[in-house]
């Protein structure tokens, strides 16, 4: 910036005048700048207003490659995954494993509760036992008040749960929560959620000072009033099992041998968080990708998942597997709260095809088939892990890339990817047969001009 004093009124700027703005600050005046941001503009002018109304100080798109992963058979309907992701070899490696599991069954996933919290976090001075009869006392008015604000709710199945008062005074002192759960069908529910718990909190105040309690037991700080993106209660299971004979379709691998280093590979993933982390990372990889093609939030989808996975005390596998009377069984239980109405869903564009690409899925639909997604995603990791290893198939998916990072001709393309068929793409390797070809190439055109 040319000088340290603050912008004032950026934000009421058109998008043209912000970026000139950027370009003169930040870029030394270069057009070429203004050009680039606007190539990424969408040629329809209201498809744009839409995306430029979804944050703040909107200049430009920042595309991700959209991509669909077919031949899911999820509870018995086969399904093309829409996925938004950068990585190279996710969209692959799910279309593959979900190809191998729809021979063998496919996946069976299981929504076993969709229960969501959130807490007013309060300071109080008095004695637990007396706070904990008073809102026992009260705990009617926080369901009665809050009608109007339900309504909607209550008649799509969902509501206000239960609501109970929590001691964590021996954490922080004088420190309590007001837990309340809630069910928001196919709604993620943040802001229903969010706007109850201020209710509460108000109802909470209210009341301690209407109270016949004494001076010291009416002070309430309210600290704030917001839900958790942590829902271990909003829970789906997705699982896959075949025969141990039947896990290999590579007729190098032994299907037991391959079962047991797989088994291992989970083990090591609960014991070791060094592996646990890339494990899971990796898993999300398949998640985040169908989170963010159906508009959801795959920050609060990861730091939930990531929570649960460290809920005995130890980060550990998302993902379990059991060898029995000779029985392979694979699967995940996966907490998230995903929407498919409200937010995002009825505004983007690709957002809304994604939902009907997957035929409109409510939100318990939409839980089962991230899991699936997930699953096979990590199926897919542990299987090239303990078997060709990791780098063979990411690797020949990065291929592209490097060959489009060194400007690549069509022709030249060709020539890689025939030489590299067969054998493990290495960066420097690609490099070295890419400068061999164009120096073959120079040196027969000046043979020609001689």
């Amino acid at each position: 910036m040319s000088n340290n004093k603050i912008v004032k009124g950026f934000s009421k700027l058109s998008k043209e005048a912000k970026i000139e703005w950027i370009t003169n600050e930040y870029l030394n005046g270069d057009d070429q700048y203004i050009k680039f941001l606007k190539s990424y503009w969408h040629n329809d002018s209201k498809v744009q207003k839409i995306h430029d109304e979804f944050i703040e100080n909107t200049i430009t798109n920042f595309y991700i490659p959209f991509g669909v992963a077919p031949n899911f058979l999820i509870n018995g309907k086969v399904y093309c995954i829409p996925m938004a992701i950068e990585e190279s070899s996710v969209v692959a490696a799910a279309s593959k494993n979900a190809a191998f599991w729809m021979k063998r069954g496919g996946f069976k996933s299981k929504v076993i509760s969709t229960t969501k919290i959130g807490h007013v976090h309060f300071a109080w001075y008095g004695n637990f036992k007396v706070l904990k009869k008073f809102i026992s006392s009260i705990k009617h008015k926080f369901f009665e008040e809050s009608q109007e604000m339900t309504k909607n709710m209550n008649e799509r199945g969902g509501g206000i749960l239960d609501i109970e008062v929590i001691n964590r005074a021996d954490l922080e002192p004088n420190y309590y929560q007001l837990q309340a759960k809630f069910e928001t069908c196919d709604a993620m529910g943040a802001n229903f959620i969010n706007s109850l718990l201020e209710k509460f909190s108000k109802i909470l105040e209210r009341e301690l000072h209407q109270s016949n309690l004494t001076k010291k037991e009416k002070k309430i700080i309210i600290i704030m009033c917001i839900l958790s993106n942590y829902t271990p209660e909003c829970i789906v299971r997705c699982e896959v099992n075949c025969s141990v004979d039947d896990l290999s379709d590579d007729p190098n691998v032994n299907s037991i041998e391959f079962a047991k280093k797989f088994q291992q590979a989970i083990h090591v993933a609960n014991i070791e968080p060094y592996r646990a982390t890339t494990h899971n990372k990796g898993i999300f990889n398949g998640i985040d990708a169908v989170v963010i093609a159906t508009g959801n939030d795959f920050r609060a989808v990861e730091a939930c998942g990531h929570t649960y996975a460290s809920k005995s005390g130890q980060y550990k596998s998302l993902t379990n597997v059991e060898i029995k009377d000779g029985k392979f069984k694979f699967w995940i239980d996966l907490p998230i709260a995903v929407g498919t109405v409200g937010g995002l869903t009825s505004l983007h564009p690709m957002v809304k095809f994604s939902h009907q690409l997957l035929g409109n899925p409510n939100a318990e639909k939409l839980m089962e088939i991230i899991a699936a997604a997930g699953l096979a995603q990590n199926f897919g990791a542990l299987r090239s892990l303990v078997t060709t290893g990791i780098q063979k198939g990411h690797m020949k998916m990065h291929l592209l890339n490097i060959l489009n990072q060194l400007e690549a001709s069509k022709e030249e393309i060709e020539k890689i990817k025939e030489y590299f068929k067969d054998k493990v793409v290495e960066h420097s390797a690609v490099v070295n047969f890419f400068n061999e070809l164009r120096k073959m190439k120079k040196e027969k055109f000046i043979n020609k001009e001689n």
